[in-house]
């Protein structure tokens, strides 16, 4: 056994079938519209820190692509706001507490907010439980009905409902991982460290470090729990650490990025029963180097043409090409992040800039994508935020 679910018995029949290739190229190709649309437009930075007392909290900065600069703006106080997720009405943000124990209870908090896109300041709504320890990782699903959180200290799950006004309620779904792995230093126990949303809105896949698996689960829409899926996890060669996890925008592919070991694996995936299959495991450094430091963050590029992984401790950025009809990767390059621990990383709607956060340099990097080969390169701006982790990004509303 791997998990145990407190919420399968609440789950009903009736599933919608998975979307078609064709529709899947479809909504890519709406996707490109809209990012292009926007390459010219001022956005709300929304950057989630580690904080230090009663200092920090989720910085809000504005950016300006005609220049490529950053700009500090607004503050919002909350302790450890290390993830953070955008309602798809951009009038909400979620972020996650990341701490043993939140208002004097076991557990970590989500933290809900609403958001001025004209003043660009964040509004404090309400929190609940995550139920589980160190909750390090939350999304929104696409119909903006639940917020996913994954707990790396309690090796969990959970879900929860989106209220009236962007509220948050108590846990629809609460998993528990179990299990251990290889490793007598990280893997002694589950470890959730992340959860997504293929592009169906139907699966939730969360990539548990302590166990070397990655866990895939139905998502039930109208009463917001999960379930195994027929297919209820894809594997990673023990010891790996899967972390990150990052859809392909056909979704028709997937990418975890190990933290241990300093690889991704690339995966097809089956949007009818939820089958993660290996197609390769590549390295995230140079080739030639020796393996220094961990991962943290894998993303894929708006495009659907790029991948990006970020090394701590090697201080880069890897670069592979996807071939479009295998999903497999080829190296391009690895670009160095201009500070020290680039814990997280974030490539902004339109495709042109990576925001490259340095955690313990207490930096934000600008990096330039070429279009044509997806290699980055330094515009030479940065900015100052302490400890920065996570980064989200809203339209300015002028």
């Amino acid at each position: 056994m791997s998990r145990v679910s407190l919420c399968a018995w609440r789950q009903r029949n009736g599933f919608v079938r998975a979307a078609t290739q064709m529709l899947a190229v479809a909504a890519l190709a709406t996707l490109l519209t809209g990012s292009m649309a926007m390459a010219n437009d001022d956005l709300w930075v929304l950057v989630g820190t580690y904080t230090r007392g009663n200092e920090g909290g989720i910085n809000v900065l504005r950016f300006d692509p005609q220049t490529a600069t950053l700009t500090k703006h607004s503050v919002a106080r909350i302790d450890n706001p290390s993830f953070l997720a955008v309602h798809p009405s951009e009038k909400f943000v979620y972020s996650v507490a990341e701490v043993a124990t939140f208002d004097g209870k076991r557990g970590g908090a989500v933290a809900a907010f609403s958001f001025d896109a004209k003043a660009g300041t964040l509004t404090k709504l309400n929190h609940e439980s995550t139920i589980g320890a160190g909750p390090c990782h939350v999304v929104v699903d696409q119909t903006g009905r639940y917020v996913l959180a994954a707990n790396y200290g309690g090796g969990s799950v959970v879900v929860l409902p989106i209220e009236a006004e962007g509220k948050v309620g108590p846990a629809t779904c609460f998993v528990q991982h179990v299990g251990s792995s290889v490793d007598p230093r990280r893997q002694k126990e589950p470890h959730a460290h992340s959860i997504n949303l293929d592009p169906t809105n139907q699966f939730a896949v969360a990539a548990d470090l302590g166990v070397d698996k990655v866990f895939v689960y139905r998502l039930n829409g109208k009463n917001g729990t999960l379930t195994d899926a027929p297919a209820p996890f894809g594997k990673v060669a023990p010891g790996s650490g899967p972390r990150h996890f990052a859809f392909h925008p056909s979704g028709l592919f997937g990418y975890v990025i190990n933290e241990i070991a300093l690889t991704v694996t690339a995966f097809t995936f089956d949007s009818t029963t939820g089958e993660l299959s290996e197609i390769q495991t590549i390295s995230t450094l140079p080739p030639g180097v020796e393996k220094q430091g961990s991962t943290a963050e894998v993303r894929v590029h708006p495009s659907g043409r790029f991948l990006y992984g970020s090394n701590r401790g090697h201080d880069s950025i890897v670069v592979y090409s996807i071939d479009q009809d295998t999903g497999r990767l080829t190296y391009v390059e690895n670009e160095p992040t201009q500070g020290s621990t680039p814990r997280n990383f974030f490539v902004e709607p339109s495709g042109q800039f990576l925001f490259a956060e340095n955690q313990q340099s207490g930096t934000i990097a600008v990096l330039k994508i070429d279009q044509q080969t997806g290699a980055l390169s330094p515009t030479g701006n940065s900015i100052e935020v302490p400890s920065p982790v996570c980064i989200r990004t809203v339209p300015v509303q002028d």
